[in-house]
């Protein structure tokens, strides 16, 4: 009896001795820094292309408005080059010239906002939910003002206005469209050119590390906030629901191809 009994004793607690040195050995083990993990997200930081697309658009709608500027005074008011005018352009008249260069203008927008969309949205899924609010309604914009412009063209072209008036409201039309929509691709352009600079860490990792260096911080976007409404914190919290599950995902993929390895 007395044998026994210190056998059983001596079971019981080292099964439990090894279950803790196993967890113990999981949670004590060799952690990554902060600092390491830091600086693989920079090493891993995809920059957004789009702002030399932005740049490029802005130099062709320069272009288009000077080029428009010259057919009009040359061709449409015919103040002189009337004969260049029908080497270039041919049958075609002056104002059909500019109004057919204004469609090609606007698909170019179309295409470059649908670019863009695309790699917004990678830039969403990849965790930098600010940065993609920020710009959400900026890189709207430039499609929003050229679609404007082609109603007031529309409009005017429906008109019957003496050909004098007729082409200085086109130009006038031309010209306040390239003064709304070549800002709103700079300001976007510095937008880009800010974010691919600053190789930031996903939002949640800035959030974690606010959370650790600050100890009365102030509460972030993730969570709700009096001035915030409803719907908004709704479609913060689920975009960060998304972002979490792609990173647990990839961070399981990386997790396999380390046991695999091991």
């Amino acid at each position: 009896m007395d044998s026994e009994g210190p056998t059983l004793f001596a079971d019981g607690p080292s099964v439990d001795m090894t279950r803790s040195t196993e967890e113990d050995s999981l949670v004590d083990g060799p952690l990554i820094s902060s600092d390491a993990l830091h600086s693989v997200i920079r090493r891993e930081f995809q920059t957004v292309p789009t702002s030399y697309q932005a740049g490029l658009l802005s130099l062709l709608h320069i272009l288009y408005v000077v080029l428009s500027i010259c057919v009009a005074v040359l061709c449409v008011l015919k103040l002189g080059q009337e004969e260049v005018c029908m080497k270039v352009l041919g049958n075609v008249d002056g104002s059909s010239a500019i109004v057919f260069g204004k469609v090609c203008l606007w698909v170019l927008v179309l295409l470059f906002t649908g670019c863009v969309q695309h790699h917004h949205n990678q830039v969403r899924s990849r965790g930098y939910l600010q940065f993609y609010r920020q710009t959400q309604r900026l890189k709207q914009l430039p499609l929003t003002i050229h679609s404007a412009g082609n109603v007031f063209l529309l409009v005017l072209m429906g008109t019957r206005l003496p050909q004098t008036v007729h082409t200085y409201m086109l130009l006038s039309v031309l010209g306040l469209e390239l003064l709304v929509a070549v800002p709103c691709l700079l300001f976007y352009t510095v937008k880009v050119m800010q974010f691919n600079s600053q190789r930031a860490a996903p939002d949640v990792s800035q959030e974690e590390l606010s959370h650790n260096y600050s100890v009365t911080s102030l509460p972030t976007e993730t969570g709700f906030r009096g001035g915030s409404s409803l719907e908004e914190v709704v479609e913060k919290q689920a975009d960060l629901i998304e972002y979490l599950k792609q990173h647990n995902t990839l961070l399981s993929k990386r997790l396999l191809n380390l046991t695999a390895q091991h």
